[in-house]
Formats: C-alpha cells, sequence, structure tokens
C-alpha cells in the first residue's frame, strides 16, 4: 500500500506485467508498421513512461515527439481540456501512432487526433498502456490496448494524483472504503442441499439468488433479446458462449440496484467466466466476498439422490448412471474455479454433511468471519 496526498493506493499492475504488457504492444507495432517510420506521438506528462519503454522495443526507423494537455482534477476527469502545447512537426503523408497512458472518456485523444487529421497525417492510430472501456464514450477506434481495467484510479508508472505517484514502477489503484454489499458464489454437488441453503442464505441476509438456470429460463420464456439468442445455441446442442451467460446475469443484477449482495448459484464454471464476473463486479465498485462449496462424499450424494426420486418427480435423479455423470460433470467444472477463488484466499469449504440446520449454521458462521 502506498498513501499519495489523502488517498491510499493498493498494487494492481507489477512492473513485470507492465514490461509484459508493453512488449505485446510493441511486438504488434513492429509487425503492422513493417517497412515504415512511424512517428509516435506522446501524450505527456502521463505517458513519458510508457513511451519510453515501448519506443525501446520498436525495431523500425522511428520518430518522437509530444504534445501535452491537461484535464485531471484530483481523481477526477474535467472532461474539459485546459493546457495545449503545440504540435509544430511538419507531419503531412507520416504515419502517425499517439501514444497514451490511459484512455477514459476518451475526450483529450479526441483533441489530439482532430489536430492531427487536420494536418494531413497519412494515418492515425492510438497505442495506450491501459483503457477504460466502461467508460470510454467516443466512435474512434483504439488500436493498440495493453490492458482493459475497471473504472477506478490509478497512479504509477507515469499516472499521477494531483501531480504525485507517476515515479512508481508499478501501477497502484485506489483503495475504495470496504465494500458494504456481499456477493457469494456457491457452490455444491448434486443432492448437497444447495437450494435450501441459498433460500436460508437470502432470507438472512437479504441476498438476491441468481440461479443460472432460473435466468435462462425465464428469458427464454419471456423471448428477450438475450434468451432468444440464448435459446438459439441451445437449440443446436452447443453451449451458450460465456459472453451471452454473463450478459444475462449481469441483466439481472443490474434490475436489482436494491439488492444488499447477491448469491451466484452455478456460476462462474469456468475460470474465464470468473474473471470476467470479477472485471464486472469492479466496475460497479463490488466483488466476489467469498466461494462457498459444500462438501459432500459421494456415496451421500447418490443416497440423497436416490431418495429425492421418491418424492421430486425427476427421472435424472432415480438413473444411478445419469446421478454418476452429474457428480462427475461437476468435479471437472468446479476443480479450476475453486482454484480461481483459492488464489485469491476466498474459497471456503463448508461440510456438507449433517442436519439442514447444521449446514446452515456453518454457512452463517463462514460468512460472519469475513463480513
Amino acid at each position: 500500500m502506498v498513501k499519495v496526498h489523502d488517498k491510499i493506493f493498493k498494487p494492481y499492475i507489477s512492473a513485470t506485467e507492465i514490461d509484459s504488457l508493453i512488449s505485446a504492444l510493441a511486438n504488434q507495432i513492429n509487425t503492422d508498421y513493417a517497412g515504415k517510420k512511424p512517428l509516435f506521438v506522446a501524450i505527456l506528462n502521463g505517458s513519458f513512461m510508457f513511451a519510453s519503454d515501448l519506443v525501446k522495443k520498436i525495431d523500425l526507423p522511428c520518430e518522437l515527439s509530444f504534445v501535452k494537455f491537461s484535464s485531471y482534477e484530483g481523481t477526477e476527469s474535467t472532461g474539459e481540456i485546459n493546457e495545449l502545447i503545440g504540435f509544430d512537426n511538419d507531419i503531412a503523408g507520416k504515419d502517425i501512432v499517439i501514444l497514451e497512458d490511459i484512455v477514459d472518456t476518451g475526450q483529450t485523444l479526441e483533441k489530439v487526433l482532430n489536430i492531427l487529421e487536420s494536418m494531413d497525417a497519412s494515418s492515425v492510430k492510438i497505442a495506450t498502456l491501459l483503457l477504460k472501456p466502461a467508460i470510454f464514450n467516443k466512435n474512434y477506434p483504439v488500436d493498440y490496448v495493453g490492458k482493459n481495467i475497471p473504472n477506478r484510479f490509478v497512479i504509477g508508472f507515469g499516472l499521477d494524483y494531483d501531480q504525485l505517484g507517476r515515479n512508481y514502477g508499478e501501477i497502484f489503484q485506489i483503495q475504495e472504503e470496504k465494500d458494504s454489499m456481499l456477493n457469494i458464489v456457491l457452490f455444491g454437488p448434486p443432492g448437497a442441499g444447495k437450494g435450501t441453503q441459498a433460500e436460508r442464505l437470502v432470507e438472512k441476509y437479504e441476498l438476491f439468488h441468481l440461479s443460472t438456470g432460473d435466468v435462462f429460463r425465464s428469458n427464454i420464456k419471456g423471448e428477450t433479446e438475450l434468451g432468444v439468442l440464448a435459446k438459439s445455441y441451445m437449440d443446436k446442442g452447443q453451449l451458450v458462449p460465456d459472453e451471452v451467460t454473463i450478459k444475462l446475469l449481469i441483466s439481472e443484477v443490474e434490475k436489482h440496484p436494491e439488492a444488499k449482495g447477491f448469491i451466484f448459484d452455478g456460476f462462474p464454471r469456468t475460470e474465464p467466466q470468473a474473471a470476467a464476473l470479477d472485471e464486472i463486479l469492479a466496475e460497479r465498485n463490488t466483488g466476489i466476498s467469498m466461494m462457498l462449496g459444500l462438501d459432500v462424499e459421494e456415496e451421500e450424494l447418490k443416497s440423497r439422490l436416490l431418495k429425492r426420486a421418491e418424492t421430486s418427480g425427476r427421472a435424472d435423479d432415480a438413473d444411478p448412471e445419469v446421478i454418476q455423470k452429474r457428480i462427475d460433470v461437476y468435479k471437472a467444472e468446479t476443480a479450476p474455479v475453486k482454484g480461481f477463488y483459492a488464489a485469491q484466499d476466498k474459497f471456503i469449504k463448508i461440510n456438507g454433511l449433517g442436519s439442514f440446520q447444521e449446514i446452515t449454521d456453518r454457512l452463517f458462521e463462514a460468512i460472519e468471519a469475513v463480513k
């Protein structure tokens, strides 16, 4: 952690990752501009570190120049260009690559583009180390992006907070006040009693229960745009792409802005889904609080499902082969997601044996320890 002025910032992107991101950008630019002599136009003050490290990795004859704008006050972009140092190079017929440390609203870049286009450049493209897609609201493309980040203020590697913090060799993200939302990923194999426990968690903590299956069924029945799209894949026997599944769930999240938190049931099932969920929640200044995994021995699961078949009317509860396949699929899907949250120190294994109330008490105890 570092303190700059009155704000606390936490480590976000290491120097090693920054170097890797810049190397990838340089490789792409080297390929795209082979046989040309690009002119790199770096926007000061923030991009001086990025521009320096990037140009070192460019294996082409190139030029480097600078322009300067100022549009930040504190940690908020004013959206207005307050200062401009004129650009007087002769760029007619040249291939320009604008270098930015970070692109958020895109206001600054729009001004630069307008100036360069009026000077008859042969081509103008944009390369940025960081992009905030949640607030980027311009129609022009950002051609080279090192990393997409959520809409949180960052410093370091040229980025500043009221002129301080540029000198750090890594990037730090502002430490927000502790998120008050309680967001739980609830996992349990078939027969673990996950549905019943979810109901108890919803009741006690006033959470909103998001079940992947329920969301799909609701959208398909309501013939929403995403529901129709999801059904088109399902009708072909194909898996619904992560992008569609995530959009369906997030649309449900946004319907309940008053919720104190969410229980994600049956999602995420893969590491990419978990990473995407983290990014989307971060853009809303929240995140996953914990993953609760109900742990029940396989033979006990089979016994419970066969017993449940007597009242559930579900054929898959009564067929031992189907039961085994469902358990195997759960194990295969859960293992990588468990590792994802364990790496964040958010995975909590819950003993799923005993009475419903005993299991409920264990879940409550685990949640209270983290809240």
